[in-house]
């Protein structure tokens, strides 16, 4: 989600899935029995079969295997460091999501467990070499990171003086949903915080963007 402020204020977010299994869960696969961490869990099959819990690996192969994608190879990818414009380094891991027509690359940090703070993904074709993938993911954290949308100042968070804000749209548990989460700059921003820093621009107009999460705002 984009937002920008004086003439436009910009936030920009993906909507991210929300599994019955809680992330920080450990699920045992169904396919292989490997003990899986429940955000790389998928679960597989149809409300008349049933469904099978799957750790990410396994579903890519039952989708590859389905698809005839005989070159699609897994790759175990080792979590990066990566560094933002104040210098402070973000830890990302990465998931592989096989789609048929495409592959998915999600980049995410971890909290407790469970993914959080800074999010991305990038879309490649099924034979496209995964490490080229991640490179181009890369690349594009670090463009992400390298503005601040949000400073701490004497009365609190406000908006930076560039007047946009990139950001994802979240679930708000405290809130049941009624009103959005959101993160910028990989923290946790109340509506209300958020509308109290949209204050500080009474009478500006805005524009505001909704990106799917794999594209680049």
């Amino acid at each position: 989600m984009v937002l920008t402020l004086g003439s436009t204020l910009l936030l920009s977010s993906g909507e991210m899935d929300r599994a019955e299994t809680k992330s920080n869960e450990q699920i045992l696969c169904a396919g292989c029995g490997r003990v899986t961490p429940g955000y790389e869990v998928v679960s597989y099959g149809s409300m008349e079969g049933g469904y099978r819990k799957l750790c990410g690996r396994c579903f890519n192969g039952m989708v590859a295997k389905l698809a005839g994608l005989k070159g699609f190879e897994n790759v175990a990818l080792d979590p990066v460091g990566i560094t933002d414009s104040a210098g402070e380094i973000y830890q990302f891991h990465f998931r592989t999501h096989l789609f048929g027509p495409g592959v998915a690359l999600d980049a995410f940090e971890l909290r407790g467990g469970e993914p959080a703070g800074y999010q991305f993904q990038i879309i490649g074709e099924p034979e496209e070499d995964l490490l080229a993938l991640l490179g181009r993911l890369i690349e594009k954290i670090r463009r992400a990171l390298s503005v601040k949308h949000i400073a701490e100042g004497e009365h609190g968070f406000q908006i930076a003086d560039h007047h946009v804000v990139r950001g994802r749209i979240e679930w708000d548990e405290t809130s049941d949903g009624r009103v959005p989460l959101l993160v910028v700059d990989g923290r946790e921003v109340a509506w209300e915080e958020f509308g109290r820093m949209l204050m500080c621009f009474e009478g500006f107009h805005f524009r505001l963007h909704l990106n799917d999460k794999s594209e680049e705002v």
